[in-house]
């Protein structure tokens, strides 16, 4: 199979789909692999190092689309990425689609086999390709959040982790999961006071093992999240529903009785934000203000930190690509059911249901698109 990687362009996105390494090992099963030429430059990859791994560099992106049967990226093709693609043509990367009708008809017109990082599962029920960016994301959010805090950021000047006579900053992270407990270990070590708010018994008893008590637990409920938002100085968002839009818990009435020159980092942006003030932002524009609150949604987070971000992904998304490589697409999502979870849009259907849900589509179950010859 020939196997193409183009260069990301989403607003400063570093990140790229494929490392030396991993071209290397489909260099070794056979397979032809393309790249453009500065694709990994920003996560500090050398075209050398591509072409020393087996590698075929060409100028442009439209020649790796126009060649490759198997596109590998990191972040949603845009519009002019989404006009590239053809029918059959199979598309590895994360799409967020639940909140993205434009790119869903897009990639509906197109005909291209797309999976999606985000819902491909494991035996455990977890979701092995979102895990290392939410890890990612969840370490970087409070680190983010101080920074909107800052006065000149439109903050309320606070340091997160104070100083000896003057209180830290209150963070309250909405959601125990991945994101969640890894932004916990970040804000706790920077010294904020920290509460962490989820729905799930068994998550907050983990969180408070974890952290031996020595941040709070509050189960999740509208009337703790008004509470717990109104004290907070930094509220970090990272509520997920796996393939779905996130739900929006932070309603603008939270937001409104917020404290002035508080923050909201909010990781769910990919999937439509969990607060209702919420809308997507970049790394060149991160924060906006609305009722006295920073906002930062930049729906890229792990692109600020390129390198650790993209050899994270590459040790979780190499044994699946060369799977749907060595077996082609059908097969490979046969083989697995877990990679058939990572199925969302195939010859001009939708096939992730939580997908066709938010946006009234119908849905098409994978076992007929597989039976389909």
């Amino acid at each position: 199979m020939i196997v193409g990687t183009p260069k990301e362009i989403k607003d400063n996105e570093r990140r790229v789909g494929l490392v030396p390494a991993s071209v290397h090992e489909l260099v070794s099963h056979g397979h032809q692999v393309i790249v453009e030429l500065g694709a990994g430059v920003g996560a500090g990859i050398a075209d050398d190092e591509y072409r020393a791994a087996g590698a075929e560099l060409v100028a442009t992106a439209e020649e790796v689309f126009a060649r490759a049967q198997m596109i590998v990226k990191v972040k949603e093709p845009l519009a002019v990425e989404r006009k590239r693609l053809r029918p059959g043509q199979v598309l590895f990367t994360y799409l967020h689609l639940a909140p993205d009708a434009e790119q869903t008809q897009d990639l509906l017109a197109s005909g291209a086999i797309c999976i999606a990082y985000e819902t491909v599962t494991s035996a455990r029920g977890a979701l092995p390709l979102l895990t290392p960016m939410s890890e990612v994301a969840g370490r970087l959010a409070p680190q983010v959040g101080a920074r909107a805090l800052e006065g000149s950021a439109g903050g309320r000047g606070i340091l997160l982790g104070g100083v000896p006579g003057v209180a830290p900053a209150e963070v309250m992270i909405l959601g125990g999961g991945v994101s969640g407990t890894h932004a916990a270990i970040i804000a706790h070590g920077m010294g904020a006071d920290v509460t962490v708010l989820d729905r799930s018994a068994d998550v907050l008893k983990r969180v408070a093992t974890e952290f031996s008590g020595r941040i709070r637990t509050v189960f999740s409920n509208s009337a703790n999240i008004a509470h717990y938002a109104a004290r907070a100085d930094l509220l970090i968002g990272t509520v997920l529903v796996p393939g779905a839009a996130a739900p929006k818990l932070i309603t603008r009435e939270i937001v409104k009785r917020m404290k002035p020159g508080s923050a909201i980092v909010d990781i769910s942006i990919d999937q439509g934000g969990c607060a209702e003030t919420s809308r997507p932002t970049t790394h060149s524009n991160p924060t906006y203000i609305e009722y006295g609150v920073v906002h930062y949604c930049v729906t890229n987070m792990p692109g600020a930190v390129a390198r650790t971000s993209t050899f994270a992904l590459n040790n979780v998304t190499l044994p699946f690509t060369l799977a749907l490589a060595d077996k082609g697409w059908r097969r490979a999502l046969t083989d697995d059911v877990h990679l058939g979870a990572g199925l969302n849009v195939a010859d001009g259907r939708i096939t992730c249901e939580p997908v066709a849900s938010a946006q009234g589509l119908a849905y098409v179950p994978l076992r007929e698109v597989l039976s389909a010859a």
